[in-house]
């Protein structure tokens, strides 16, 4: 793997924010809009996955980073539960629901593989040295 300098450049968050987008689009493109819990709910789980790999990022050492993107990728579960929900109440369609949700689990695969990479790792992040 190259040299990562900002959260930015990773492709896994930059996965996650195009998931928080279609979130955004579904609740602008149908009722969810009017469903302030359940929007509220997901669009913060959504967001969370974003912001854990953010925020591990920033913490400068893999064992904080693996710990956040655990929390990430535990989060693409809750999202994935709550588009469900999404789905049953009938805010989008079988194929919207099909998209998001394997998106959703590619992320959380792609999440886990690189919480792999890092605790195989010797590196042990820019705090330790």
């Amino acid at each position: 793997m190259g040299k990562i300098e900002h959260f930015e450049d990773l492709e896994v968050w930059q996965k996650a924010r195009e998931l928080c987008k279609k979130v955004f689009e579904i609740r602008n493109g149908s009722e969810l809009k009017s469903d302030f819990r359940l929007y509220d709910q997901i669009n913060a789980a959504s967001g969370s996955i974003m912001d854990n790999i953010a925020e591990g990022f920033e913490r400068n050492g893999n064992r904080e980073f693996i710990q956040f993107l655990s929390i990430s990728k535990a989060s693409c579960g809750e999202v994935r539960s709550q588009l469900y929900r999404i789905k049953d109440r009938n805010y989008i369609s079988s194929e919207e629901f099909e998209n998001l949700r394997e998106d959703l689990r590619s992320l959380s695969k792609q999440i886990g593989g690189f919480i792999t990479y890092l605790q195989k790792s010797d590196y042990k992040g820019t705090k330790f040295k």
